[in-house]
């Protein structure tokens, strides 16, 4: 038998594409010569289902080798630093226990809901995180939002990964060299670990000497308008550091109220969404890929590792309060205090600690790698997939992105980069995030619509999701973002290191820097509205309709409609009935 797949050509209509519910994907016809008889040929006919690559539109694209490629960079992903000291500090100063409750709900009702959202969109439009936007053309600005708080975090990401590839080449000793106080780098008030004067205020330990004096030679700087020049040490540190990651990106994927703002932010910091890599990472998947099942997953393990980096961390901790005879609350410490501070000295009193050093220093950068690569490819995947002339230049433009984030990052490794470190990881992604999610909630739930995106979701794996998904997405989740971003401009608090308070200028320049990634919302949608031709009204219905039913407005094949809530975008009441369609 001879077998041959013919394409079905889709019938021209003049119906509005509203898709039904359980709209199937593309068809083959497969023809099968089953005899021939007297020069006439018998044939039979099926309809079977493709191969689960090709979008419906014919797009090709590159997919993941294998299918346990994604769940690994989805993992090692969201599996980041904050894992390890954003979520037990949290835990810790929020109550303990009594954490849980808010990050536990906030998971089920956001975090999860919208983890699945982001990954299903990034399959089904099989672009970046500005391209996904084709589907509501007044919505792309948030595309370029999460670019640009990727962009951000990995100015300073990546500066937490040469701090610890240098703690690294440091552990490589007979003694660890934040054990005593008898170093080139000690000040008088240095206190050996064997020593219980930490209660002294004027104590300090070599662990906490050695990161801020033997690394950071932050007692060089008199704050954020005192740098100084890049540390050629952490500058060689950097630079393999960006290395390593060009090498990994070139080639793309075949290689209280304010206890209830941290719950949400770190959902959003832990999950990785709103950063725009799953959406990056999702877009390479087979079309028909489970995304469902991938989101329970990776979500779930993710907080399993979170829990467990908790019990390990507060063993630490609840060590070195004993050790040193003080309250807890002297050694819980947040961000990179814990980890280059806290640990090294807890690692530093077990036999063979220059082995467990070595160990710990060596899962913090694959850890920071996987993350580091996460934002930088949302970042490039972003950019490529809107502008595509860059795809025949991608070594080229990832070669300019990890270039100009080294040398930004510079100013992080001077002798005063700590503060600017602390400008950023305060400013980069804390209220812009949370924005950038709402609004994507929004115009998926409200714009592009639910329904439709549930329709979506079927086409790809064959079911469409249930009540609760749908309604945490139009409902639940948007009404919460909402409410964190109100409450986390009211809450505000100023940035600080230490006893070092920033000038208000340093954080006026933090603002800027958050509102420049929020601001790329109002903007594009300006944009869009004034590049296209038409009356308002007209353009108000292309803004909304995906760009590929854009020649259907023209014929006025398309349903039209108001959202209630937005009253801008109203015309008349006549305007809001559904129109007739031709034919």
């Amino acid at each position: 038998m001879l077998r041959g797949r013919l394409p079905v050509t889709h019938m021209s209509s003049t119906i509005a594409p509203v898709k039904p519910s359980g709209t199937a994907g593309p068809k083959e016809v497969e023809l099968v010569l089953v005899k021939e008889q007297n020069g006439v040929q018998f044939t039979s006919s099926a309809l079977v289902s493709p191969s689960g690559q090709t979008h419906p539109s014919g797009e090709e694209r590159e997919t993941w080798g294998k299918k346990i490629d994604f769940l690994l960079s989805v993992i090692g992903f969201a599996v980041d630093l904050a894992n390890v000291w954003r979520f037990p500090y949290l835990c810790y100063k929020n109550g303990g226990g009594a954490f849980l409750v808010p990050y536990l709900f906030f998971m089920v009702i956001a975090g999860m809901p919208l983890f699945y959202m982001e990954l299903a969109l990034g399959q089904y439009n099989r672009e970046g995180a500005a391209g996904v936007w084709k589907i509501c053309p007044l919505f792309k600005g948030v595309g370029f939002t999460v670019i640009l708080i990727s962009l951000y975090v990995g100015f300073y990401y990546n500066v937490i990964i040469a701090w610890a590839l240098f703690y690294l080449f440091s552990s490589f000793s007979g003694e660890l060299p934040w054990i005593h106080c008898n170093n080139t780098w000690n000040s008088p008030n240095c206190s050996d670990l064997n020593s219980t004067l930490l209660n002294d205020t004027y104590k300090t330990t070599p662990a906490l000497e050695y990161f801020e004096r033997g690394v950071l030679h932050l007692h060089e700087s008199s704050g954020i308008d005192d740098l100084g020049l890049p540390r050629w040490q952490l500058t060689s540190c950097l630079a393999v550091v960006i290395v390593v990651l060009y090498f990994s990106l070139w080639k793309g994927v075949k290689t209280s109220g304010k206890v209830w703002i941290e719950a949400a932010t770190q959902i959003c910091f832990s999950l990785g969404v709103g950063f725009g890599v799953l959406i990056a990472f999702s877009s390479y998947n087979k079309f028909s890929n489970n995304c469902y099942r991938d989101a329970i997953i990776t979500s779930s393990i993710n907080s399993l590792t979170s829990f467990f980096s908790g019990f390990v961390i507060f063993s630490f901790l609840g060590y070195m309060s004993h050790k040193h005879n003080v309250a807890l609350d002297k050694v819980a410490t947040d961000g990179p205090g814990l980890v280059f501070i806290i640990y090294p000295e807890a690692i530093a009193t077990l036999p063979g600690s220059s082995v467990w050093a070595v160990i710990f220093f060596i899962m913090l950068l694959t850890l920071g790698i996987d993350s580091a690569m996460g934002g930088m490819e949302s970042v490039i995947t972003g950019l490529i997939d809107e502008f595509k002339f860059l795809h025949k230049h991608r070594e080229l433009f990832t070669l300019f992105i990890v270039v100009s984030t080294f040398l930004i990052s510079l100013s992080c490794v001077t002798n005063g980069g700590i503060y600017v470190f602390t400008l950023l990881d305060h400013f980069a992604a804390g209220t812009s995030i949370l924005f950038g999610v709402l609004i994507e909630a929004i115009g998926i739930a409200w714009f592009y619509g639910v329904d439709r995106f549930s329709d979506d979701i079927q086409e790809m794996i064959g079911q469409r999701p249930g009540l609760y998904w749908r309604l945490c997405w139009k409902f639940v989740s948007p009404c919460f973002l909402l409410f964190m971003v109100v409450v986390s401009f009211a809450t505000f608090n100023p940035p600080k290191y230490g006893s070092y308070y920033f000038p208000a200028w340093a954080t006026m320049l933090g603002w800027c820097l958050s509102i420049s990634s929020m601001i790329m919302v109002p903007l594009y949608a300006f944009y869009k509205f004034c590049s296209l031709p038409g009356s308002f009204c007209d353009v108000r219905i292309r803004v909304i309709t995906p760009e590929t039913e854009h020649h259907l407005v023209e014929r006025g094949e398309v349903r039209q409609f108001t959202v209630s809530i937005m009253a801008a975008f109203m015309c008349t009441a006549e305007q809001g009935r559904l129109h007739k369609f031709h034919g």
